[in-house]
């Protein structure tokens, strides 16, 4: 639906347009073939035995909800769109009052179908392979030294809101406090329903420009940071790794802000001899948990490296690899002297930013990220 203002009431055309794009919806998510599919997944999960293997009964249930989100989701689209057309019906055969009032009600209406509908549209691009699963995220300082490290923590903070505002499950792996100020990097895991798809929107290069919170004469400071997006591999995806090919070093652990988190040598590094590849875990209470995580980062990792060494497409699962600096930023975030955030790919852009810092309103840059990379940008 176009915006409307304040006191413009929703069109018959809109409501058209959103049915049409619901249609399509149905189409590319084979919602017939869905429901078969939920209905025959219910089947096997009521059967005796069926927790008699736990890992598949685990995987028939994801699935399960899965396909039951996506048909629930549309069935309570076209309810929206049939109470919307029922209001705007009712606002045309009544005057005054009485008509605003229901002209207001399938405005409000509309507006929270459009939203059903992009998050719709937006599953139904996840082709890849891992869209549909779950993500890690990895955040590193770029250019700006101490500013940088500050800057890191602050789009750390910033995930943690948006994976909260859709109900995701974050486990932090490793967040380690710089000596001055914010954190070294930051590495966590992200379960939820589309969490790769969506947050691989978020890869690249992150420029900040403010005034520098560390600098006596306030003087305005550019940093970057990078965000790396990788999927956690499903199950029967196995990656080898010779016992003799990583090493493992175990140290005390401690939390951003230098808090300390324990006091045992329970965080963990992995080190990947062949290639480099250094994995941090310390959020787990003991060494064989933090070691149990760091192996799953290293071999979604290594995945990820087979596939750049095949297929030499970068694109494909983080974005192209860049210095994490100036030139090769995705989207700034702009405190002094205006305030903006604005993605250079899309063009999306906003002036609160506190929305998007303090908030994590993400959707908006995520959703029109898509949109573009899928050619559907309107």
């Amino acid at each position: 639906m176009a915006e409307n203002a304040e006191n413009q009431v929703v069109t018959a055309d809109e409501l058209d347009a959103l049915e049409a794009r619901l249609a399509e919806v149905e189409t590319y998510l084979h919602l017939d073939e869905k429901r078969g599919r939920v209905t025959e997944l219910e089947r096997e999960s009521a059967a005796p035995g069926f927790w008699d293997d736990a890992e598949a009964a685990r995987r028939t249930m994801a699935e399960l909800s899965s396909a039951r989100s996506d048909v629930e989701a549309v069935d309570r689209a076209r309810e929206e769109l049939a109470d919307a057309r029922t209001a705007l019906g009712f606002a045309a055969e009544t005057d005054g009052e009485e008509a605003a009032e229901f002209g207001a009600e399938a405005t409000e209406l509309a507006r929270g179908l459009t939203k059903t509908v992009d998050e719709l549209e937006l599953s139904s691009w996840f082709t890849g392979e891992f869209d549909h699963g779950d993500a890690i995220v990895t955040i590193k300082p770029g250019q700006g030294g101490l500013e940088a490290q500050d800057w890191t923590f602050m789009l750390f903070k910033m995930y943690m809101r948006y994976c909260a505002r859709r109900g995701w499950k974050v486990t932090v792996n490793d967040c380690p406090a710089a000596e001055v100020i914010g954190i070294d990097r930051a590495t966590f895991t992200v379960e939820g329903k589309d969490a790769f798809g969506m947050l691989r929107a978020e890869a690249g290069v992150h420029r900040l420009v403010r005034i520098s919170p560390t600098d006596a004469k306030k003087r305005r400071q550019t940093t970057f940071a990078g965000v790396e997006v990788i999927p956690v591999l499903p199950d029967d995806i196995d990656i080898e790794i010779a016992p003799d090919d990583i090493r493992v070093d175990v140290y005390h652990a401690s939390g951003p802000g230098g808090q300390g988190v324990n006091t045992t040598d329970s965080a963990v590094r992995v080190t990947h001899l062949p290639t480099g590849i250094v994995v941090t875990c310390q959020n787990e209470r003991s060494q064989i948990q933090n070691k149990a995580a760091c192996m799953a980062i290293l071999k979604a990792r290594l995945y990820e490296l087979e596939l750049q060494k095949r297929e030499e497409a970068l694109d494909e699962i983080r974005g192209p690899k860049t210095e994490i600096g100036f030139g090769n930023q995705i989207r700034s975030y702009v405190l002094y002297p205006y305030q903006m955030v604005k993605d250079l790919r899309t063009g999306v852009e906003t002036g609160n930013v506190d929305d998007v810092l303090e908030e994590g309103n993400l959707d908006p840059f995520v959703i029109g990220y898509h949109r573009w990379a899928t050619g559907n940008a309107s």
